[in-house]
């Protein structure tokens, strides 16, 4: 059995590209029998969520579409990441390890400089966080997408630079990246990201996704052209979503021409119903049972905390302290 462990920031409202990229694949998992570990990492979201109610109000969102969309806290510890200060303690033995070149290479700060962000420490040290998270569970696998996966080869350097100086402590997590799942793209052709503005939201109001996927940026190929549709955005979204004989029919459709990308999207837009209308209801209810969903979080800080405590109980002895 792997010890597989991954977080998803509550800095903003859920969508498809965090379901198909994360929730789904952690589902699958769980289901296989895997030693799950799932946290809401609203450390890492104090890097652009500068209002506490804000920041809360999303954490007890993302908590619910995980619950909703399949994820059974009886298979699966989920916790928030705050629950844990051996996180915070963690990162900075870590941190005292860190070369700043490593960090300075990291492209996803780069890239969010690139988009306006505040350069902060905290996000320029991300990296180090995200490494605690990690090896503080123990962690064999660790499920990111592929813009992630240069953080997991910092972690693991991190891992072996403790190693190096104190001894063997922490094994060398690797990276789960499943081969079904590629990028996602955005309403405007880019990866979908909060960051970019661009996202589908799992349970927004039905009004608002159908113009957002109405909205779905196309090139301009007149209805009766026949289309390639590898890489169309409308026809890779729909793949995520319908059957395999579903997603041969469209791209039949849109060789054979006569089909424009508003009847695609209007597909799209059924095919999205079909999966998540089920979901939706389901959180409706566990919205109603705040009891529930606290005791879900209380119990998934106890075991999350009982499975760190032997990991930092090495970690202090072997730094001294």
């Amino acid at each position: 059995m792997k010890r597989i462990l991954t977080g998803i920031q509550p800095s903003g409202k859920l969508h498809w590209g965090n379901y198909f990229g994360a929730i789904r694949n952690m589902v699958d998992l769980q289901e296989k029998g895997e030693e799950m570990f799932m946290f809401i990492a609203n450390f890492h979201a104090m890097t652009t969520v500068r209002d506490g109610a804000t920041l809360r109000q999303a954490t007890e969102d993302v908590v619910l579409d995980y619950l909703a969309c399949g994820i059974d806290p009886a298979k699966t510890v989920l916790y928030r990441q705050s629950d844990l200060p051996e996180v915070q303690e963690l990162a900075w033995y870590l941190s005292c390890l860190a070369p700043m070149g490593l960090l300075e290479r990291c492209h996803s700060y780069k890239d969010k400089m690139a988009h306006g962000f505040d350069a902060t420490h905290g996000l320029f040290a991300y990296p180090v966080l995200m490494a605690a998270d990690i090896l503080i569970m123990n962690a064999d696998l660790v499920p990111v997408g592929k813009d992630q996966k240069q953080h997991l080869e910092v972690t693991r350097d991190l891992a072996q630079k403790f190693n190096n100086a104190y001894g063997e402590t922490f094994k060398l997590p690797d990276a789960y990246i499943p081969e079904r799942v590629a990028t996602i793209p955005g309403t405007d052709g880019q990866k979908m990201s909060k960051s970019y503005r661009n996202t589908i939201e799992l349970f927004e109001d039905a009004k608002s996704i159908k113009k957002k996927v109405m909205g779905i940026v196309t090139d301009s190929t007149p209805m009766e052209a026949p289309k390639e549709p590898e890489g169309n955005s409308i026809y890779e979204l729909y793949k995520l979503f319908a059957t395999p004989e579903e997603v041969a029919q469209m791209a039949a459709n849109y060789r054979a021409g006569g089909y424009g990308y508003g009847h695609a999207k209007k597909e799209l837009l059924a095919a999205y119903h079909r999966l998540f209308d089920p979901f939706r209801a389901k959180r409706e209810e566990l919205a109603k049972d705040v009891d529930y969903v606290r005791d879900v979080l209380s119990d998934g800080c106890r075991r999350a905390r009982a499975a760190a405590a032997p990991m930092m109980e090495k970690v202090r002895k072997e730094v001294g302290l």
